[in-house]
C-alpha cells in the first residue's frame, strides 16, 4: 500500500514537471518575483564543505543549485532528479557552465537514494516534500547517506504567518500566478500556477513548521534552524548530522 503511494506521488511529480525544462529557470524567477535565487543563495550560505568534499543536491531539477554550490563551496556535486527531461536540461546547463566534471547528473528518488550510508559531506534538497507520501521516512532517508557532523539544508515554500501577508500570497496564487504562468509560459505552467497556492497550503496544513522541525530531530538531525524568507513566501531550513 506504501509503495504504490509512493510510485502514485512520483508519477504525479513527473507529470508535472515534463513539460517545463526548456523554460524552467526563467519562469521560476518571474513567477517568484525574483526571490527564488535569493532564496537558493540563502540555503546554500548554510554550506560549509571543501574542495575534497561531495554535496548531494536532491531534486536538483535543471541543476541551477547543483552549480551554484559547485561555484561558491568548491565542492562535487551530484545533483539528483526524478524526472529525465530536466536532468538533460540539467546536463545541457552544466556543460554550457563548464562544470561537466564536478556536477554530475543522476535519476533518483529522495525516498530510495541510490547512495550508501554516510557516503556524502553534505545534502541540499527543495521543493520536495509536498511530493512525497511520507515526509516523515523520506527525510529519514535523506540523512542516512549524510554522514556524521555533515550539513543538511532545504529550500521550501511557505503560507506568510502574518493574516496580512497571506491575504495577498492567497490573491496572488490564486489569480497572478496562474494567469502569469499562462501569458509567460503557456498551459503547462497555467497548470502548475493553479497547482502550487492550493498544494503549498494544503501541506502545511498537515505538515506545518514546527513539525517539520521535529521531523528532521526524529530523522536523526542535530541544532535544526530556519528562516521565514520574503514575509512568508520561502523557508530556508538547515542542521547537522548527528554524530553517533
Amino acid at each position: 500500500m506504501q509503495q504504490a503511494a509512493l510510485d502514485e506521488q512520483n508519477s504525479f511529480a513527473q507529470r508535472l514537471f515534463e513539460p517545463l525544462p526548456a523554460r524552467y529557470d526563467r519562469l521560476a524567477e518571474i513567477l517568484s518575483f525574483g526571490q527564488n535565487g535569493r532564496w537558493r543563495a540563502a540555503m546554500v550560505d548554510h554550506l560549509v564543505p571543501g574542495e575534497d568534499q561531495v554535496v548531494l543536491d536532491v531534486a536538483a531539477g535543471t541543476a541551477g543549485i547543483s552549480m551554484q554550490i559547485a561555484r561558491r563551496v568548491g565542492a562535487r556535486v551530484i545533483g539528483l532528479d526524478l524526472t529525465e527531461r530536466m536532468l538533460a536540461r540539467g546536463a545541457a546547463n552544466v556543460a554550457a557552465a563548464g562544470l561537466t566534471g564536478r556536477v554530475p547528473l543522476v535519476a533518483g528518488r529522495a525516498e530510495q537514494l541510490p547512495l550508501a550510508d554516510a557516503s556524502v559531506d553534505a545534502l541540499t534538497f527543495s521543493y520536495l516534500l509536498r511530493y512525497v507520501a511520507d515526509p516523515q521516512a523520506t527525510l529519514t532517508e535523506l540523512a542516512r547517506v549524510v554522514r556524521p557532523g555533515g550539513t543538511i539544508a532545504s529550500l521550501e515554500f511557505l503560507v506568510p504567518p502574518v493574516p496580512f501577508w497571506r491575504f495577498w500570497w492567497r490573491a496572488y496564487t490564486a489569480l497572478a500566478l496562474p494567469v502569469g504562468g499562462l501569458l509567460t509560459g503557456g498551459s503547462d505552467w497555467y497548470r502548475v500556477g493553479r497547482f502550487l497556492g492550493p498544494s503549498i497550503a494544503g501541506h502545511y496544513r498537515r505538515y506545518p513548521v514546527s513539525w517539520t522541525v521535529q521531523a528532521w530531530q526524529r530523522a536523526g538531525i542535530d541544532d535544526v534552524g530556519y528562516a521565514v524568507m520574503s514575509l512568508g513566501g520561502g523557508l530556508v531550513m538547515w542542521g547537522t548530522r548527528a554524530r553517533d
